[in-house]
């Protein structure tokens, strides 16, 4: 098969969004198929490789160094005609996105468009709740103009069913339990870090921002640190918020962004996850906190909801429950025991989350969405 995927994030870029679509896109690759690539050049002068076509973008404000696509229907529309994909899977919902769909409808090509980030959150989360429902009706309209919208959770699934989205389809993820592994504990880094194997490293991995609720994180380690003064807090990421949340506290740890087998390092040197976000459609980081063998507690929803258990894996805490949500993490950093046998449990809880079966469902997603639009092409024409 000949697919097609757009995006306006991909690596190096660090997010959630760019790391599951490289993975998809890898995983189809795996699997014998030609996929094609459209997202924005990153930076001036960058080369496309031969399977990409880069678009100029701009800046997305608040997000330093990511990029929107510029509309690009005509160009997808000359490229699709003269080399049409089997099906196409669009990632992001900026206005290339939109150029894919409109393309791809216009040229009978079947699409599939991906649930990733839930902009009405972000819209409360950065001063104007008042856009909620604006922004959940342009997201609507826009996956409803796709043939299926994949999410990653049921919870995901039934919410957008019950707000109108149609055609929606849960696509489960995976996390690498070989790069995320208990294993990749150093000794090293936690001696630089100022703690030995008795102390206690609360570790927060992800985008520094107003829509990750941090406040709660610092709340919640001022509190630990009450019973537990040798304990620190190490930042792996970085945003709009690092600076101020730097200034404010000047004994927390900031690592920047880390990649591969360094993010993973980090991740296995900590002690207790701690992920107070409520804007996540998933949250990669907790399944890979839980692979790493870290004690987790992040409210449930998303990746928690599918998988942490709560008193068995971390803490699961209600939506809303920030005093829940301060006390099991004062509680975890308090008992040694319990930590270890939690990220024992949670290890084992998503060992056989394994990427090749995400690649082979999505295959199968993609696969059946371009079978079905030969079949009824068929008959019309018949």
């Amino acid at each position: 098969m000949r697919y097609a995927i757009v995006t306006e994030t991909y690596p190096p870029e660090v997010n959630g969004v760019a790391l599951t679509v490289h993975a998809l896109e890898q995983g189809l690759r795996t699997r014998g198929h030609e996929v094609s690539l459209v997202r924005p050049r990153q930076s001036d002068g960058q080369p496309g490789l031969e399977h990409e076509l880069l678009v100029p973008g701009a800046g997305l404000p608040r997000y330093p160094g990511l990029k929107f696509g510029f509309p690009a229907t005509r160009k997808l529309m000359r490229l699709w005609s003269e080399t049409p994909p089997d099906a196409i899977y669009v990632a992001t919902e900026g206005p290339l996105g939109w150029s894919a769909l409109r393309a791809a409808k216009r040229l009978g090509i079947p699409a599939a468009s991906g649930f990733h980030t839930r902009f009405d959150e972000y819209m409360r989360d950065y001063g104007a709740a008042f856009l909620q429902l604006t922004a959940l009706r342009w997201m609507r309209r826009f996956h409803n103009r796709a043939d299926v919208t994949l999410v990653p959770t049921q919870e995901l699934n039934e919410f957008l069913q019950a707000q109108g989205f149609d055609n929606v389809l849960r696509l489960p993820r995976a996390v690498d339990t070989d790069l995320f592994d208990p294993a990749k504990r150093d000794r090293t880094l936690r001696a630089a870090w100022g703690v030995d194997d008795n102390g206690v490293i609360a570790v927060y991995v992800g985008r520094i921002a107003p829509e990750k609720n941090l406040d709660l994180a610092v709340r919640a380690f001022r509190k630990l640190q009450q019973s537990r003064p040798d304990a620190r807090f190490v930042w792996v990421g970085d945003g709009p918020s690092r600076e101020k949340l730097a200034h404010d506290n000047a004994d927390f740890i900031f690592c920047g962004v880390q990649r591969g087998e360094d993010v993973a390092r980090h991740f296995a040197s900590g002690d207790l996850f701690v992920f107070p976000s409520r804007s996540e459609t998933f949250g990669n980081v907790t399944l890979e906190a839980m692979a790493s063998g870290v004690a987790t507690v992040a409210f449930d929803y998303g990746a928690a909801r599918e998988y942490l258990r709560d008193g068995i894996h971390g803490g699961a805490i209600a939506d809303g429950d920030d005093d829940g949500f301060v006390e099991a993490c004062v509680r975890l950093a308090g008992n040694a025991a319990s930590r270890i046998d939690m990220g024992v449990a949670a290890r084992e809880a998503v060992r056989g989350l394994r990427p090749e079966q995400v690649a082979s469902d999505f295959d199968d997603i993609l696969t059946r969405l371009a079978l079905s639009r030969r079949s009824h092409a068929r008959v019309a024409t018949a």
